[in-house]
């Protein structure tokens, strides 16, 4: 990743700790990583791991669950609920890679598990590149980051993306946005806005970190005109987006941070070790919430899931999406049941947002009257002011 690779030459250098009872594949680890210019911090035992990861502070830890004296899941425990090491990032690396073992795991405080076998190494590079190069630091430089989301498909959650990046684009006419598709596995974007090129999120995953530079995603992204934003499409079919090179989207984010003014990503209900990170370090999280009580008691679910992942509710931009129909839940209703406040509350729409839709122009030119056209307008500036302010604080 060259992003990643200038960025650690001009910062100071990195520090990891690796805890692994088992001598032969710990020192592997740490010649790997000392080839990349790590500064590497080795312990045998969870004792000797926790003592060093209060005393020298290391950026990131590797540990094997299966360490002799400590359980990995007590020592996740133990380092999330101190103060210095609450925050550090850590990843499980285990020959054991049975599902309960993972669930233990992730639950304990791992931001990631991997399964110690032939892609390991790969695979750990690739984590080790996202989690220390998506800091809440370098994800507050460049464009604004807002990722749109739901609990429960039919939500309407790329139509409201592809409108808001429309009516963010009409109120800040000089700025630069860009929509990124990463609803998995059918993209959700091109549809609605009439895109049929062959260019998408896998292609370009596909392609050289030296080629996927801002200048390019400046310069070569297909320009939705009426819709006024730049667009990388999602996998156009399930059996493509099974190609995807999913360690390729963190410095894809960062090209698109440092080209656009706002990047917008839809991940409609693609929660994954992929756009949770992205979720953790957006400037907003825009969450699509519908009227029914399933779908709420669904969001409730996401909310609380989220939080223990460290979001901050305050970066969380709720909108309820009257999508199906005048049935269902009022604002003040689902508030209470979510216990968060709702940002934004859009009306029915009917046949009108469909027929829009299959037109692939945006609401608030086919139907520039309608008083959801207003909404629309109201909201992003009111997304806009919002980030503004939580990037400031």
């Amino acid at each position: 990743m060259e992003g990643t690779c200038e960025e650690r030459q001009a910062m100071p250098q990195k520090k990891i700790l690796i805890v692994d009872s088992d001598v032969a594949s710990r020192n592997f680890i740490a010649r790997t990583l000392q080839a990349k210019d790590y500064e590497i911090l080795q312990a045998g035992s969870g004792k000797e791991g926790l003592i060093h990861a209060w005393r020298d502070r290391p950026d990131l830890i590797i540990i094997d669950p299966v360490v002799a004296d400590i359980k990995g899941e007590e020592i996740a425990a133990k380092l999330r609920q101190d103060p210095r090491s609450a925050k550090v990032p850590l990843v499980a690396l285990s020959s054991d890679g049975g599902i309960a073992r993972i669930k233990s795991c992730l639950d304990a405080g791992f931001n990631e598990f991997i399964t110690k076998s032939g892609q390991a190494v790969p695979t750990l590079n690739d984590v080790i590149n996202r989690l220390l190069g998506l800091t809440p630091t370098a994800m507050k430089r460049g464009g604004f980051l807002m990722v749109f989301l739901s609990a429960k498909g039919g939500t309407g959650t790329s139509s409201m993306c592809a409108n808001i990046a429309m009516s963010i684009s009409q109120s800040q006419p000089e700025a630069r946005l860009v929509v990124a598709d990463l609803v998995l596995p059918i993209g959700s974007i091109a549809p609605i806005v009439g895109y049929q090129g062959a260019q998408n999120i896998v292609t370009i995953a596909d392609m050289q970190p030296l080629e996927t530079t801002p200048a390019f995603f400046q310069t070569e992204l297909p320009e939705m005109k009426d819709w006024r934003f730049n667009l990388l499409a999602g996998s156009p079919d399930p059996e493509l987006s099974n190609q995807l090179n999913g360690g390729r989207i963190w410095d894809i984010v960062t090209a698109l941070k440092e080209a656009y003014d706002y990047v917008l990503v839809d991940i409609g209900r693609s929660l994954s070790k992929i756009t949770l990170p992205l979720i953790q370090h957006a400037d907003l999280v825009v969450l699509l919430i519908g009227t029914d009580t399933s779908t709420v008691s669904l969001t409730k679910t996401l909310l609380d899931y989220l939080k223990g992942k460290g979001v901050h509710s305050d970066a969380i931009y709720a909108i309820l999406n009257r999508a199906a129909g005048m049935e269902g839940l009022v604002k003040g209703d689902a508030e209470n049941v979510l216990g968060i406040k709702i940002n934004a509350a859009m009306p029915y729409l009917g046949t009108n947002f469909a027929f829009a839709n299959s037109h692939h122009q945006p609401f608030t030119i086919k139907f520039p009257n309608d008083t959801a056209s207003i909404i629309f307008q109201d909201t992003a500036k009111d997304m806009i002011s919002l980030a503004r302010k939580l990037r400031a604080e």
